[in-house]
């Protein structure tokens, strides 16, 4: 009811336009007639095939004005048709449906604008529903606008037993097989979608096998985030992690599974939502693989912000770009929102021209204002690059610093990527690896044992620990090709971050 209510309100706040930027028409027309009903006004809609006609009734029936004030003939052409409505109707709702490209012609506005000043007299209200709606300057203090609300838990759980119904009337009485984490992974994966968006993406979890799995839900997010129209800036990552695919971050980790309940389950529980981390530290320690492994670790999608995508020639664009990403990061919530070398996007510099000011006062607004469960891993390499007003404390939870992988570390590396290539860690001398690899970056590892399987390979034999061993030797690791920066990276984290592992 708050829907009708809402709507009701501001059909007699005497507004002489009201825009409605919606996908479901259906939905949105079946709530203006019945507000409409209840008011004594007459309602009317246009569109470009069927022209003006009242919304009850057959407009061939009626003459060209009668007592109500019905047009007896459909006017498919724009300007006619505000040109009728001028001229004949009175006390009516006039939806007019798709009418945005018209928006930019001066003598539509124009007749808009005369029909809604005219309101105090006639008492017509257009209504402009589409699912894309920008009020000209001429008419936006005319216009106000009304949004329909996105379906609730309950409202969605009800839909997903009403669509297992179906499918088990269409399917000889065969029950759709469901468990209840998956019911309710299904329903708070669906929020933020519209009813009609959310039916169909249960119709294809359900009727792909007839039944709601964890299986499903990767590809219910990839639907849902295709659903938003993203593109460029923000990507959605199919492919999560786990943190046993991981080396290290043991402090991460514990960090990470303190908090889930929390992030997860929200208002329900009394500790604060967590708002994110930030992970500095050496190129090819793993920060990347860590931001898969927390979205995979609370089993939520994981979006990617492209900062080098983000920036565009036109004014104000790049500014758009941002506030568009984090509109449907909160759309795709609960998710994690992973900001990849975010020094690339809020560095700022002599030829900047104030963009990256603007960028970075946008993110920080938002991570001040925003309530929805989207959590930040912002990962940076830079850390002289990043401006204090992003990594005090306040704006995210933690700063964790990635080092280089201490020697335990190293060989638990090897043991994973030794194993993701079908070979087993026990048949290898994984502590000698380690000792030998001193100063290696978790991505230098995987290097290493990527070598050593072509060089056996290309000698027709089975990989060994000497074949590691001798790639090993042949590289020089980035803590020696770059030792000063690194070591003065490493001095800067000492006592202003939390080791990860």
């Amino acid at each position: 009811m708050s829907d009708e209510r809402d709507l009701e309100m501001l059909l007699m706040s005497h507004f002489p336009i009201t825009t409605i930027k919606t996908h479901e028409e259906k939905r949105a027309l079946e709530l203006i007639k019945k507000v409409i009903a209840r008011t004594g006004r007459t309602l009317h809609t246009w569109s470009i095939t069927e022209g003006l006609k009242p919304a009850y009734g057959r407009a061939e029936n009626l003459s060209l004005q009668d007592a109500s004030g019905y047009i007896a003939y459909p006017t498919t052409e724009p300007k006619s048709m505000l040109e009728q409505i001028k001229k004949n109707l009175e006390n009516s709702v006039i939806v007019l449906l798709d009418f945005h490209p018209y928006l930019d012609d001066a003598l539509i506005i124009r007749l808009l604008k005369e029909i809604a000043l005219d309101y105090s007299v006639k008492q017509n209200t257009i209504v402009l529903l589409s699912h894309n709606v920008t009020v000209p300057g001429e008419l936006e203090r005319l216009s106000a606008g009304f949004s329909l609300s996105l379906p609730d838990a309950a409202k969605l759980e009800q839909l997903i037993y009403d669509e297992a119904k179906v499918w088990t009337l269409k399917n000889q009485n065969q029950s759709v097989k469901a468990d209840k984490k998956a019911m309710q992974m299904l329903i708070r994966n669906l929020q933020g979608l519209t009813m009609s968006d959310a039916r169909r993406l249960v119709r294809n979890a359900i009727y792909h096998d007839g039944a709601i799995t964890e299986d499903d839900l990767p590809a219910v997010m990839k639907a849902k985030y295709e659903l938003l129209g993203q593109g460029g800036i923000l990507s959605f990552e199919y492919e999560t992690a786990q943190f046993a695919e991981v080396g290290g971050f043991k402090k991460l980790i514990t960090w990470i599974n303190h908090r889930k309940v929390a992030f997860l389950q929200g208002k329900e529980t009394a500790l604060d939502m967590p708002k994110g981390i930030m992970l500095l530290g050496v190129q090819g320690s793993g920060k990347s693989l860590a931001a898969k492994a927390v979205a995979g670790a609370w089993e939520v999608p994981l979006l990617r912000m492209d900062f080098g995508a983000l920036y565009n020639k036109f004014f104000g664009e790049t500014e758009k770009n941002i506030r568009d990403s984090l509109k449907a990061a909160e759309v795709m919530s609960p998710c994690v929102l992973w900001m990849d070398e975010i020094e690339k996007g809020v560095a700022t510099g002599d030829y900047d021209s104030g963009t990256s000011r603007r960028v970075l006062a946008s993110m920080l607004t938002w991570m001040a204002e925003n309530k929805k469960p989207v959590f930040i891993v912002a990962t940076a390499n830079d850390i002289e690059s990043l401006p204090p007003e992003l990594i005090r404390k306040g704006r995210l939870d933690e700063i964790f610093f990635v080092d280089l992988p201490d020697q335990n570390t190293r060989a638990e590396i090897f043991a994973i990527h030794l194993s993701k290539r079908g070979q087993q860690p026990p048949n290898f001398d994984l502590q000698r690896l380690a000792v030998e690899s001193d100063g290696f970056s978790g991505a230098e590892i995987e290097q290493a044992v990527v070598a050593a399987l072509y060089a056996a390979h290309a000698r027709e034999t089975t990989i060994t620990t000497q074949h590691i061993f001798e790639e090993i030797k042949a590289t020089q690791p980035l803590s020696v090709v770059m030792a000063e920066k690194i070591r003065s990276l490493q001095q800067w984290a000492q006592g202003r971050t939390v080791a990860a592992n």
